[in-house]
C-alpha cells in the first residue's frame, strides 16, 4: 500500500509546459477584520432548528443572536430516512422494551456493574489482585451467606467483553515496501511488515453520536453567533467559518443533501514514549472526535476524544535514518495508513447515511474530514512540505517574519507538481512531490485548510519557553559583557524570585528555580504565570514590554469565548511583540526571526475564524489522552508484546464508559449506590438512614486541596466555608483576638454586624463610631476554619463540562503541618465597573463563623490592599497594590476589617515587586506577603484572573 507508486490528481512532468499562475488558484490570506461574507451576507435561519440548538456550555449568552445554516439543517427522520414532521418526538421503543434490570446486561444489577467499573476503570486493579479479592470475597460470603460478584478476573473480563454499548472491534492491516529492491544488501526495513491496528471509524463515530452523555453539548448545524454589539463570536468548531463553508460546498455539489446533518471529524496524532527501559517504548496513537462536540467536552470528558488507531513506526539501521527512500516510505506509510483507516467512512462523505443522534432522533448524516491536531514537525509531514517551511503559507523559510505570503492549497500544489520536477519543487518551493496526502482520497478535503493552531508547541513551549526565555538569558550575558559571574548572579536571582512567589491554588511552584532539564508543557505553562514579575528590576523596559505582549497574545487566544474585540487586542499584542522583539536583534542575540513556530502566530486570528478558539483544538488534548489510551494501559500490561493487551484494555474501558453513559441517561445511576440500596430496601427511618450515610462520607482534611475541575452545570459563583471547624482555638471573641494578636477583634465584629444589619444607615465605614454599634455579648461562641472553597465559572481554565472550577482559599498558621499560609482574594466593590476598577484585593487572616440573634454569620478577617495608580504599570501591564495601613502603638500596621465571605469573588495572586535588590538565597516564599510593601496583581495566575483583573 504505502510502498506502491502514488500520484496526485495530476501526473508529474519532467519539464514545465506552462508555469502555473498563483492567482488562478488562491488569494492572499485576508485579514480577519475584512472577512464578513459569512457573518453578514450569507442566507441562514435565525430560528433554532430541530435538535440544533444546544444548551450547556455552548448556550447563547445574554444579548447574543444566532443564524443557522439554511441547507444542511439536521432535520430528524425515521430509521428509513423519511423526514419527520416538526415537533415529532424521538422513538422510545428501546426505552420501553428494556426493564431496568436488563439494561445493566451483562451485569445483574447496579451493584455488580459498579464493582466491575470500579475494579477495571477507576482502581485499574491488576488481574492477579482482582482474583485475590474475589477469593477473599468468596470466603467471606461462604461464612455469611451470598457469593462474590465474579469468580475471578477472567469472568470479569468476559462480562465486559459482552457489553453491547461502545463496541468497536480492533482490526489490522499490514504494509510492506513494494517498489524495486537493490540487488545486494537489502535494507531490513524493506523486508519488514508494518502492522497498523485500527477501529472502524464509522462504528466509533456512530457510537459517539449515540452517547447521550453528550446531549446538550453538541452542535448539529453550523451557525454564526453575534453578541450584543453585533460582533462575531467564536467558540466551538460549528460557530466558525470552515464548517459553514463545508456545508456550502456539500450542498452545491449535491443538492439532495438538503436537510442532512454535517458531521465534521477532528483528528490528531502525536508520538509518545511509555518506557525508557525497553526497546519497544514508542507508540504512535491516532485519535478522532466529533467536530460538533463543544470544546469543554473534549477537555473535561475523556470519552470525547477516541483512540482510532496505532500507526506503524518503521525501524531501520541508523545509516538509513536520512535515506531518501526510507523517509519517503515512512511519510507515505503515514498518509496511506490514514487513507486506509477512513476508507470505510468514504461513502458517507459523499452520500448521507442514517445515524442515531444524541437526542435519540435519527438523521441523515454527511461526514467530512476536518481539523487535524498536530505539532509543528508533524504538520510538515501532514501537509507534504519540507521541514522548515510553513505548512500554512508559501513564505520562504529565510523570510518567515514576512506576513504577506499566499496560503497553500491542494489545487496549487497539484498544478506545481504537474509543472515541475520533484527536486526543483523540494528546493525552490518546499513541496514534497513524492508523497500523496491522505486528503487526496476524500471529498471536500484539503490538508492545508485543516491544520489547526497548536498553542502548546507553537506559543507556550515554542515562542515563550524555547525562544523568548532563552533570548532573555542570552541578553543578560550580553548586558554584563565579559563578567560571566555577574550574569549568573542575575539569572540566579531571577530563579530565587520565582521560588519566592507566594502559594496560589493550582499554581505549580519552582522551589529550586528553573534548574532542571526535563521540561514538560505544564512546567512551561507554570513559568509563564510568574516569569514577568521576576524580571522587573533586572532588565530594560523594552524586554518587559516584549514579554508582556507575548503573554497577552497567548492568554487572549486561549480564551474560551473570543469576539472581534478579542481578535483586535490579539493583533495589537502580536504587533507590539514584533516591534519590541527587535531588541534581541539590536543586541546581536538574534540575526533573524525566521522561526516556524513563532511565524505560526501570524495565522492565529484567521485560524480562529476558521476553526473557533484554539483552546478546543490544541495538542494538549491529545497529550492528555495519551495517559488513558497509552500510558496507563501499558503499565497494566505485562510488557511482553504489550500492544495487544493495550488494545483490549482500551476496548474494555470504552465499553464500560459507554454503558455508564447509557445507564446515567436513563436515570439508573442517580444518587450514590448506598442511597439507591436504602431506597430499594426501605431500611430504617429517614433519620437513621441519614446518620448512616453521613458516617460513610470521608472526613474533612484542611490540608487537602480539593481543587480543579467541577462537574456542575450551574454557573453561579459561590464561596463556602470548610465543613469542619478547627480545634484548639478560643471559643469567644475576646480570647480569640488575643490568641491571634488582634486585640480589637471584638470591635471589628461589632462594626461588621452594624453594617450587615443596617446596610442603609448613613453612618458607614469611617463615619461609624463604636458607640453606634450593636453590643457583642461575651457568651457568643465562634468557630474558626482554615479554608474556604470558591466555585466559579472559568471555562478558559481546566474546568468541568459545565465550565466550573473550584479553588481553595487558605487561612492557616500551619499549611500541611508546615509554614503559615494566608491567601489573597478579590473582593467586589462595584459590580458595574470593569476589571480592577470594580475590585479590590484583600488578604484573609482568619475565617470564622458565629451566631448572632439567631442568624449565622460566616466571615473573614481581611487585610486591605489598594492600587497605587489608576492604571496598570506601562512596562509590565500589571496593576500594583500596597497594603493599607493605620497608626498603631508601635507605628503603622496593616488595616484590618471583618467582611462577609459572600463578598469574596475568588482567590487573587500577589507577587512582590522585587525591584533591583537581590533576594536572599534562603528566603522562603511563605514570608513574601509580609516582607514586602509593594505587589503586582498577577493577572497571569490563570485565565480567569486574566479576564478579571485587567
Amino acid at each position: 500500500m504505502a510502498g506502491s507508486q502514488h500520484t496526485h490528481s495530476q501526473s508529474h512532468a519532467n519539464t514545465p509546459n506552462v508555469t502555473p499562475s498563483l492567482e488562478d488558484f488562491i488569494l492572499p490570506e485576508v485579514p480577519w477584520e475584512h472577512q464578513h461574507a459569512i457573518s453578514g451576507d450569507q442566507p441562514g435561519n435565525t430560528q433554532p432548528l430541530p435538535h440544533a440548538s444546544s444548551s450547556g456550555n455552548g448556550g447563547t449568552f445574554l444579548g447574543c443572536s444566532r443564524k443557522f445554516h439554511s441547507k444542511l439543517t439536521a432535520r430528524p427522520c425515521d430509521k428509513d430516512g423519511n423526514t419527520l414532521p416538526p415537533g415529532t418526538l424521538p422513538s422510545m421503543v428501546e426505552d420501553t422494551s428494556d426493564s431496568g434490570s436488563t439494561r445493566f446486561h451483562p451485569f445483574q444489577d447496579r451493584l455488580e456493574f459498579e464493582i466491575a467499573d470500579f475494579l477495571f476503570r477507576e482502581a485499574q486493579m491488576s488481574g492477579a489482585k482482582i482474583a485475590k479479592l474475589m477469593q477473599l470475597w468468596a470466603v467471606h460470603a461462604a461464612t455469611s451467606g451470598g457469593a462474590s460478584p465474579f469468580r475471578n478476573q477472567a469472568q470479569l473480563y468476559e462480562m465486559i467483553d459482552t457489553i453491547k454499548h461502545g463496541s468497536a472491534p480492533w482490526k489490522c492491516f499490514a504494509v510492506h515496501y513494494q517498489r524495486p529492491k537493490p540487488d545486494s544488501e537489502v535494507p531490513s526495513w524493506m523486508e519488514k511488515e508494518c502492522e497498523v491496528w485500527y477501529c472502524d471509524p464509522q462504528v466509533v463515530f456512530e457510537n459517539q453520536l449515540k452517547n447521550m452523555d453528550f446531549n446538550g453539548e453538541y452542535d448539529y448545524v453550523p451557525y454564526v453567533e453575534t453578541d450584543g454589539k453585533d460582533e462575531r463570536v467564536w467558540r466551538n468548531l460549528m460557530l466558525a467559518d470552515w464548517a459553514w463553508r463545508q456545508c456550502d460546498t456539500i450542498y452545491q455539489e449535491d443538492p439532495a443533501t438538503e436537510g442532512a446533518m454535517f458531521v465534521p471529524i477532528v483528528t490528531g496524532s502525536d508520538k509518545t514514549t511509555v518506557s525508557i527501559a525497553t526497546s519497544q517504548n514508542e507508540y504512535y496513537p491516532f485519535y478522532g472526535s466529533l467536530g460538533g462536540l463543544h470544546n469543554n467536552v473534549c477537555h473535561a470528558y475523556c470519552e470525547g476524544v477516541q483512540l482510532l488507531a496505532f500507526f506503524a513506526i518503521p525501524k531501520g539501521e541508523r545509516k538509513y535514518d536520512k535515506d531518501k527512500q526510507f523517509l519517503k516510505f515512512h511519510y507515505q506509510l503515514f498518509h496511506s495508513s490514514i487513507a486506509a483507516i477512513f476508507q470505510s467512512l468514504e461513502p458517507a462523505m459523499n452520500t448521507p447515511i442514517i445515524v442515531k443522534c444524541l437526542d435519540r432522533h435519527f438523521c441523515r448524516a454527511v461526514f467530512g474530514l476536518g481539523p487535524y491536531i498536530a505539532d509543528y514537525p508533524e504538520q510538515t509531514l501532514l501537509s507534504c512540505v519540507v521541514q522548515g517551511w510553513c505548512p500554512k503559507c508559501m513564505v520562504h523559510p529565510d523570510f518567515l517574519d514576512d506576513s504577506n505570503a499566499h496560503l497553500w492549497t491542494g489545487e496549487w500544489t497539484d498544478a506545481m507538481i504537474d509543472a515541475y520536477v520533484p527536486n526543483l519543487l523540494w528546493n525552490a518551493y518546499g513541496i514534497v512531490a513524492d508523497v500523496v496526502p491522505f486528503t487526496a482520497f476524500f471529498a471536500c478535503a484539503d490538508i492545508h485548510k485543516c491544520l489547526t493552531p497548536d498553542l502548546l508547541h507553537q506559543v507556550i513551549k515554542g515562542a515563550f519557553k524555547d525562544h523568548v526565555v532563552d533570548w532573555i538569558n542570552s541578553f543578560i550575558y550580553t548586558m554584563h559583557g565579559q563578567d560571566e559571574k555577574a550574569a549568573k548572579r542575575v539569572i540566579d536571582d531571577i530563579d530565587h524570585r520565582i521560588a519566592a512567589v507566594p502559594q496560589f491554588s493550582g499554581l505549580r511552584r519552582f522551589p529550586e528555580g528553573r534548574r532542571f532539564s526535563q521540561w514538560t508543557g505544564d512546567d512551561s505553562k507554570a513559568l509563564m504565570k510568574v516569569y514577568l514579575p521576576a524580571l522587573h528590576g533586572h532588565l530594560p523596559p523594552s524586554i518587559l514590554k516584549c514579554l508582556g505582549a507575548l503573554l497577552e497574545f497567548c492568554y487572549l487566544v486561549q480564551c474560551d469565548y473570543i469576539t472581534e474585540d478579542t481578535l483586535r487586542q490579539a493583533e495589537e499584542a502580536l504587533d507590539t511583540f514584533h516591534n519590541y522583539h527587535e531588541v534581541f536583534r539590536d543586541s546581536n542575540i538574534r540575526e533573524h526571526f525566521s522561526l516556524p513556530r513563532q511565524h505560526s502566530l501570524i495565522h492565529y486570528c484567521c485560524s480562529i475564524q476558521l476553526f473557533g478558539v484554539p483552546n478546543g483544538l490544541c495538542s494538549s488534548i491529545t497529550e492528555s489522552k495519551h495517559i488513558k489510551a497509552v500510558k496507563e494501559p501499558y503499565r497494566r500490561s505485562n510488557c511482553n508484546e504489550p500492544l495487544g493487551q493495550m488494545l483490549i484494555t482500551n476496548q474494555h474501558q470504552d465499553k464500560l464508559a459507554a454503558l455508564w453513559a447509557y445507564l446515567a441517561a436513563h436515570g439508573l445511576l442517580e444518587g450514590s449506590l448506598l442511597e439507591s440500596a436504602f431506597a430499594n430496601l426501605s431500611l430504617g427511618n429517614d433519620e437513621s438512614r441519614e446518620e448512616e450515610l453521613d458516617e460513610t462520607l470521608p472526613a474533612s482534611d484542611e490540608d487537602k486541596e480539593e481543587e480543579g475541575a467541577v462537574e456542575l452545570h450551574d454557573t453561579t459563583s459561590t464561596v463556602i466555608m470548610a465543613q469542619t471547624p478547627q480545634r484548639g482555638y478560643p471559643r469567644y471573641f475576646k480570647a480569640l483576638g488575643q490568641y491571634i494578636d488582634v486585640s480589637d477583634l471584638p470591635n471589628l465584629i461589632r462594626c461588621y454586624l452594624f453594617e450587615k444589619i443596617y446596610p442603609n444607615d448613613p453612618c458607614q465605614g469611617d463615619d461609624l463610631s463604636l458607640a453606634d454599634c450593636l453590643p457583642l455579648w461575651d457568651n457568643i461562641k465562634v468557630q474558626v476554619f482554615h479554608s474556604a472553597t470558591a466555585t466559579f465559572y472559568a471555562p478558559s481554565d481546566s474546568s468541568g463540562i459545565g465550565g466550573m472550577k473550584r479553588e481553595v482559599i487558605c487561612a492557616t498558621p500551619s499549611w500541611r503541618k508546615g509554614y503559615a499560609r494566608y491567601d489573597c482574594v478579590f473582593v467586589e466593590l462595584d459590580p458595574e465597573a470593569k476589571g480592577m476598577h470594580g475590585l479590590t484585593v484583600a488578604r484573609v487572616k482568619l475565617l470564622f463563623s458565629f451566631m448572632y440573634l439567631n442568624h449565622k454569620y460566616e466571615c473573614a478577617l481581611a487585610e486591605w490592599f489598594s492600587c497605587i495608580e489608576e492604571q496598570p504599570d506601562e512596562n509590565t501591564g500589571l496593576w500594583m497594590v500596597e497594603p493599607d495601613t493605620v497608626d498603631g502603638r508601635l507605628g503603622h500596621k496593616r488595616d484590618l476589617q471583618v467582611i462577609d465571605i459572600s463578598a469574596i469573588l475568588r482567590a487573587a495572586h500577589l507577587i512582590p515587586v522585587f525591584g533591583s535588590a537581590t533576594l536572599p538565597y534562603k528566603f522562603h516564599h511563605s514570608l513574601s506577603l509580609d516582607a514586602f510593601d509593594l505587589f503586582w496583581v498577577n493577572k497571569y495566575a490563570d485565565h480567569n484572573s486574566h479576564e478579571t483583573c485587567f
